[in-house]
Protein backbone atom coordinates (compact mmCIF):
# COMPACT_ATOMS: atom_id res chain seq x y z
CA UNK A 1 0.00 0.00 0.00
CA UNK A 2 0.91 3.52 -0.01
CA UNK A 3 0.97 6.68 2.13
CA UNK A 4 0.28 10.43 1.61
CA UNK A 5 1.57 13.01 3.81
CA UNK A 6 -0.13 16.17 3.67
CA UNK A 7 2.22 19.02 3.05
CA UNK A 8 0.83 22.01 1.00
CA UNK A 9 0.07 24.29 3.68
CA UNK A 10 1.06 27.86 3.86
CA UNK A 11 1.84 27.72 7.76
CA UNK A 12 0.27 31.07 8.47
CA UNK A 13 0.30 30.45 11.96
CA UNK A 14 4.09 30.09 11.78
CA UNK A 15 5.08 32.70 10.48
CA UNK A 16 7.97 33.88 9.93
CA UNK A 17 9.55 31.18 10.77
CA UNK A 18 7.59 29.74 7.32
CA UNK A 19 7.95 32.46 5.17
CA UNK A 20 11.05 30.87 3.35
CA UNK A 21 11.00 27.45 5.02
CA UNK A 22 7.88 25.36 4.57
CA UNK A 23 6.40 23.82 7.67
CA UNK A 24 7.20 20.35 7.32
CA UNK A 25 11.12 21.22 6.85
CA UNK A 26 10.92 22.93 10.43
CA UNK A 27 13.56 20.82 12.19
CA UNK A 28 12.16 19.11 15.05
CA UNK A 29 14.59 16.58 17.27
CA UNK A 30 17.90 17.60 14.53
CA UNK A 31 15.87 16.69 11.30
CA UNK A 32 12.87 18.22 9.22
CA UNK A 33 9.77 17.58 10.70
CA UNK A 34 8.57 15.68 7.94
CA UNK A 35 11.25 12.86 7.95
CA UNK A 36 9.74 11.61 11.39
CA UNK A 37 6.91 10.73 9.53
CA UNK A 38 8.75 8.99 6.34
CA UNK A 39 11.22 6.95 8.73
CA UNK A 40 8.11 5.61 10.83
CA UNK A 41 6.13 4.98 7.45
CA UNK A 42 9.41 2.83 6.15
CA UNK A 43 9.61 1.18 9.62
CA UNK A 44 5.91 -0.19 9.24
CA UNK A 45 6.69 -1.43 5.71
CA UNK A 46 5.07 1.50 3.70
CA UNK A 47 7.88 3.29 1.99
CA UNK A 48 6.06 4.28 -1.08
CA UNK A 49 4.64 7.88 0.22
CA UNK A 50 3.15 10.37 -2.09
CA UNK A 51 3.63 14.25 -0.74
CA UNK A 52 1.36 16.80 -2.07
CA UNK A 53 3.05 19.85 -2.19
CA UNK A 54 2.49 23.93 -2.93
CA UNK A 55 3.35 26.56 -0.72
CA UNK A 56 7.60 26.56 -1.52
CA UNK A 57 7.28 22.90 -2.88
CA UNK A 58 10.36 23.15 -4.61
CA UNK A 59 12.19 23.09 -1.15
CA UNK A 60 10.48 20.05 0.14
CA UNK A 61 11.45 18.26 -3.32
CA UNK A 62 15.09 19.23 -3.33
CA UNK A 63 15.33 18.53 0.66
CA UNK A 64 13.81 14.92 0.54
CA UNK A 65 14.38 14.13 -3.53
CA UNK A 66 12.82 10.52 -4.15
CA UNK A 67 13.29 9.73 -0.19
CA UNK A 68 16.21 6.84 -1.39
CA UNK A 69 18.49 7.97 1.12
CA UNK A 70 15.54 7.55 3.81
CA UNK A 71 14.54 3.92 2.40
CA UNK A 72 11.50 5.82 1.15
CA UNK A 73 10.39 5.53 -2.59
CA UNK A 74 8.83 9.48 -2.66
CA UNK A 75 6.40 10.81 -5.34
CA UNK A 76 4.87 14.44 -5.68
CA UNK A 77 1.66 15.95 -6.35
CA UNK A 78 1.80 19.34 -6.85
CA UNK A 79 -0.87 21.59 -6.37
CA UNK A 80 0.40 24.93 -6.99
CA UNK A 81 -1.96 26.58 -5.18
CA UNK A 82 -2.82 24.43 -2.19
CA UNK A 83 -5.78 22.44 -1.88
CA UNK A 84 -8.40 22.02 0.37
CA UNK A 85 -7.77 18.01 2.30
CA UNK A 86 -10.01 16.43 0.05
CA UNK A 87 -9.02 18.19 -3.22
CA UNK A 88 -5.45 17.33 -2.40
CA UNK A 89 -6.53 13.45 -1.86
CA UNK A 90 -8.65 13.17 -5.16
CA UNK A 91 -5.48 15.09 -7.52
CA UNK A 92 -3.60 12.70 -5.64
CA UNK A 93 -5.87 9.39 -6.33
CA UNK A 94 -4.48 8.07 -9.13
CA UNK A 95 -1.00 7.51 -7.63
CA UNK A 96 -2.34 6.89 -4.08
CA UNK A 97 -4.51 3.91 -5.90
CA UNK A 98 -1.85 2.36 -8.48
CA UNK A 99 -1.37 -0.86 -5.69
CA UNK A 100 -4.73 -1.10 -4.09
CA UNK A 101 -8.04 0.19 -2.86
CA UNK A 102 -6.46 1.40 0.57
CA UNK A 103 -3.84 4.30 1.98
CA UNK A 104 -2.68 6.18 4.76
CA UNK A 105 -2.99 9.86 4.77
CA UNK A 106 -1.04 11.88 7.60
CA UNK A 107 -1.06 15.53 8.14
CA UNK A 108 2.52 16.70 7.62
CA UNK A 109 2.14 19.02 10.57
CA UNK A 110 1.75 16.90 13.35
CA UNK A 111 4.75 15.32 15.49
CA UNK A 112 3.93 11.55 17.05
CA UNK A 113 5.22 8.59 18.30
CA UNK A 114 2.45 6.59 17.00
CA UNK A 115 3.62 3.32 15.25
CA UNK A 116 1.94 3.08 11.80
CA UNK A 117 2.72 -0.05 11.61
CA UNK A 118 -0.63 -0.70 13.49
CA UNK A 119 -2.63 1.15 10.87
CA UNK A 120 0.02 -0.81 7.59
CA UNK A 121 -1.09 -4.32 8.80
CA UNK A 122 -4.72 -3.72 9.37
CA UNK A 123 -7.37 -3.91 6.06
CA UNK A 124 -10.44 -2.18 7.05
CA UNK A 125 -12.79 -4.66 5.25
CA UNK A 126 -16.10 -4.09 3.47
CA UNK A 127 -18.25 -2.91 6.13
CA UNK A 128 -15.06 0.18 6.63
CA UNK A 129 -14.93 3.67 4.59
CA UNK A 130 -11.70 4.96 6.71
CA UNK A 131 -10.29 4.13 10.28
CA UNK A 132 -9.08 6.95 11.83
CA UNK A 133 -6.08 7.93 14.97
CA UNK A 134 -7.67 9.77 18.07
CA UNK A 135 -6.28 11.36 21.07
CA UNK A 136 -7.12 13.28 23.98
CA UNK A 137 -8.23 16.53 23.64
CA UNK A 138 -5.34 19.19 23.44
CA UNK A 139 -6.06 22.08 25.59
CA UNK A 140 -6.38 24.54 22.51
CA UNK A 141 -9.14 21.83 21.28
CA UNK A 142 -10.88 21.03 23.92
CA UNK A 143 -13.87 20.22 22.42
CA UNK A 144 -12.76 17.31 20.37
CA UNK A 145 -13.57 15.73 17.01
CA UNK A 146 -15.29 12.83 17.39
CA UNK A 147 -16.43 10.25 20.15
CA UNK A 148 -15.27 6.99 20.38
CA UNK A 149 -16.79 3.99 21.90
CA UNK A 150 -16.51 0.51 21.16
CA UNK A 151 -13.75 0.87 18.75
CA UNK A 152 -16.42 2.48 16.34
CA UNK A 153 -16.13 6.30 15.83
CA UNK A 154 -19.14 8.45 16.08
CA UNK A 155 -19.90 12.08 16.15
CA UNK A 156 -21.60 12.33 20.05
CA UNK A 157 -22.21 8.68 21.39
CA UNK A 158 -18.37 7.61 23.05
CA UNK A 159 -15.18 9.11 24.78
CA UNK A 160 -14.74 12.51 22.92
CA UNK A 161 -11.24 13.05 21.38
CA UNK A 162 -9.41 14.58 18.41
CA UNK A 163 -8.70 13.28 15.28
CA UNK A 164 -4.87 13.35 15.01
CA UNK A 165 -4.63 13.53 11.28
CA UNK A 166 -3.52 10.33 11.08
CA UNK A 167 -6.09 7.34 9.33
CA UNK A 168 -6.23 4.43 6.70
CA UNK A 169 -8.61 5.08 4.14
CA UNK A 170 -10.63 3.45 1.22
CA UNK A 171 -11.05 4.89 -2.41
CA UNK A 172 -14.46 4.27 -2.18
CA UNK A 173 -14.78 7.58 0.89
CA UNK A 174 -12.98 9.39 -1.53
CA UNK A 175 -15.39 8.44 -4.57
CA UNK A 176 -18.12 9.00 -2.21
CA UNK A 177 -17.96 12.88 -1.89
CA UNK A 178 -20.04 15.56 -3.75
CA UNK A 179 -17.68 16.68 -6.62
CA UNK A 180 -18.13 20.23 -4.95
CA UNK A 181 -17.19 19.24 -1.53
CA UNK A 182 -13.64 19.71 -1.13
CA UNK A 183 -12.82 19.11 2.51
CA UNK A 184 -12.46 15.61 4.24
CA UNK A 185 -13.96 16.15 7.49
CA UNK A 186 -18.10 16.46 5.93
CA UNK A 187 -17.03 13.28 4.45
CA UNK A 188 -15.64 11.42 7.45
CA UNK A 189 -19.14 12.63 9.53
CA UNK A 190 -21.28 11.52 6.86
CA UNK A 191 -18.95 8.17 7.31
CA UNK A 192 -19.57 8.23 10.91
CA UNK A 193 -23.52 8.59 10.93
CA UNK A 194 -23.62 5.68 8.55
CA UNK A 195 -21.30 3.69 10.71
CA UNK A 196 -18.45 3.17 8.33
CA UNK A 197 -15.86 4.50 10.31
CA UNK A 198 -13.68 2.64 12.96
CA UNK A 199 -10.80 4.41 15.01
CA UNK A 200 -8.43 3.50 18.06
CA UNK A 201 -7.15 5.69 20.72
CA UNK A 202 -3.05 7.04 21.02
CA UNK A 203 -2.20 7.51 24.27
CA UNK A 204 1.27 8.62 23.54
CA UNK A 205 3.05 11.66 22.23
CA UNK A 206 1.25 13.60 19.74
CA UNK A 207 1.76 17.38 18.83
CA UNK A 208 -0.63 19.39 16.54
CA UNK A 209 2.49 22.09 15.21
CA UNK A 210 0.43 24.74 14.54
CA UNK A 211 2.06 27.61 16.31
CA UNK A 212 5.54 28.58 17.62
CA UNK A 213 4.73 27.25 21.04
CA UNK A 214 3.72 23.74 19.91
CA UNK A 215 6.50 23.28 17.70
CA UNK A 216 9.04 24.11 20.92
CA UNK A 217 6.77 21.47 22.46
CA UNK A 218 8.07 19.08 20.35
CA UNK A 219 10.95 19.83 19.95
CA UNK A 220 11.52 19.66 23.67
CA UNK A 221 9.53 16.22 23.69
CA UNK A 222 12.25 15.07 20.74
CA UNK A 223 14.87 16.05 22.46
CA UNK A 224 14.03 14.12 25.26
CA UNK A 225 13.90 11.24 23.29
CA UNK A 226 10.39 10.57 23.27
CA UNK A 227 10.10 8.71 19.84
CA UNK A 228 12.76 6.63 17.99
Amino acid sequence: MKAMILAAGRGERLRPLTLETPKPLLPVGGRPMIQWHIEALVRAGVPDIVINTAWLGERIEAELGDGAHLGARIEYSREGEPLETLGGLRRALPMLTETGNEFLVINGDVWTDFDMAALATTPLGEDLDAHLVLVPNPAHHSGGDFALANGRITRDQGESLTFAGISRLSRRLIDSAPDEEDRLGPILRTACQQGRVSGLRHDGHWVDVGTPERLETARTLAGSGAAP
